[in-house]
């Protein structure tokens, strides 16, 4: 199949299912922000980064199995395939299950430094125990096999059941957030989440059960081979884990910034990186798609192919990335009102949306560029490009921006870093690219 037809029919399932979950990741700003109630919009701001941590989860043996799992099978090895399944997916609950005990015992101070306030603290508790206490074990399993079977190549499949999940979260939303139902506000908004996420992980399970033709296994008979592929699994995982996990940490600290001036803020800030995540989910899509594609072509050597499909959907994420920039820029008031009336959270936002979009472009070709490097196993190299993105700048120019422009300057953290790090992984990706030249 020529090339771009191939990425196309890899990318198109991947980039619909992460607009459904964006879809689904807005519902709960939406229908909250209906209650005109910034206290409640900004306990859910306030949650995403705990939230946030379990997709980094699922990326440490989803991302890392599914590398693995597709290399695999561009060596014809399908029985080491079935194994690298079955060992992510139980590395992967058992995981949620001890993050959800950690957020058990340590909810109450995680929150606190998270940026929760009195008025805040009650609905950011039910938020979490919806959403990580209750459905962690669902979200996780949810991404994870969603990546397991996009990399065996049901692109399709993988997209209905991510898609699945979304949708039904968009039908419970309403139901249990609005006061003309069950109105329970975050909390109810939680719980929908956690319903949905179950429901696509039960739809994942009963495929790989139930299909004649899949390779994916959940048998825990495979994990006495676990000491064989986890080293693999988790090296490959280990720079994606932590690009979120670190982001987990850099979201956490600007809401802590934030926190510090008004609820409003808080609130504000929360539209802000609702809005913000229509171009990096999109690129998500892409390097979710390309993933199996490229790491297939690399382990049969065939590295013009790879090469080819890389620069397509680089330039596919890059190009939309620069379209939501010229919208997000000229209609900023009018999409951050779809969200709430309350005029001062509605200034907060308008500013803070078109400030942070400028960052928009550089991650469209960082996120990439990282798939790029995991699915040719260069781990050092996606190592690098996460912790520059995430851990090792955004904190100490949180400092620096917040004390030279307060408030506002930490909404200019993020194009920062990314322009450094898109600048690295382009010098480490021309590195390895002359690497495999001289190899040959």
């Amino acid at each position: 199949m020529p090339v771009r037809r191939a990425v196309i029919g890899q990318i198109i399932p991947a980039i619909i299912s992460q607009m459904i979950a964006l879809i689904y990741n807005l519902a709960d700003t939406y229908f909250v922000g209906l209650l005109d109630d910034p206290g409640q919009l900004a306990a859910i701001t306030i949650t995403a980064s705990p939230f946030l941590f379990l997709t980094a989860l699922s990326n440490l043996f989803g991302v890392g199995g599914a590398s693995a799992l597709s290399r695999a099978l561009g060596r014809k090895k399908q029985d080491k395939a079935t194994e690298i399944s079955a060992i992510s997916f139980w590395g992967g609950l058992l995981c949620a299950l001890l993050y959800g005990l950690i957020m058990l015992i340590f909810a109450h101070p995680i929150l606190r430094l998270c940026g929760a306030k009195e008025a805040t603290f009650d609905a950011a508790c039910g938020y979490v125990r919806g959403t990580i206490l209750i459905g962690g074990a669902g979200t996780v399993l949810k991404t994870l096999l969603a990546n397991l079977v996009r990399a065996e190549g049901a692109a399709s499949k993988a997209s209905f059941g991510v898609s699945f999940g979304g949708l039904l979260n968009l039908v419970l939303d309403p139901i249990f957030v609005l006061p003309q139902f069950l109105g329970l506000g975050a909390v109810g908004a939680g719980a929908a989440t956690a319903i949905s996420n179950f429901a696509a992980a039960v739809y994942f399970l009963i495929y790989i059960l139930r299909s004649k033709t899949t390779l994916l296994s959940i048998s825990p008979k495979h994990l006495r081979r676990a000491k064989e592929h986890l080293g693999t699994i988790l090296s490959v995982g280990f720079p994606s884990a932590l690009q979120l996990g670190l982001t987990v940490v850099g979201i956490a600290a600007q809401s802590h910034f934030v926190s510090a001036y008004s609820t409003e803020a808080i609130a504000g800030l929360g539209i802000t990186k609702k809005l913000d995540q229509l171009p990096l989910y999109f690129s998500i899509g892409v390097a979710n798609g390309l993933m199996p594609f490229l790491g297939y072509n690399f382990a049969s050597g065939n590295q013009e192919r790879r090469s080819q499909a890389f620069r397509f959907g680089a330039f596919i994420s890059c190009g939309f990335s620069v379209l939501c920039l010229i919208v997000y820029e000229t209609f900023a008031p009018f999409l951050v009102g779809i969200f709430i009336k309350d005029a001062v959270t509605l200034q907060y936002s308008s500013v803070f949306l078109r400030s942070m979009v400028t960052a928009m472009p550089m991650m469209a070709l960082c996120y990439p560029l990282i798939i790029q490097f995991q699915a040719m196993g260069k781990v050092k190299e996606a190592l690098v490009c996460s912790l520059l993105r995430k851990g090792v700048l955004d904190i100490p120019f949180l400092f620096l921006m917040d004390s030279l422009f307060p408030l506002y300057g930490c909404m200019w953290v993020q194009p920062i870093v990314d322009t450094i790090s898109l600048i690295a992984a382009l010098l480490l990706y021309s590195r390895v690219q002359k690497q495999m030249t001289n190899n040959t």
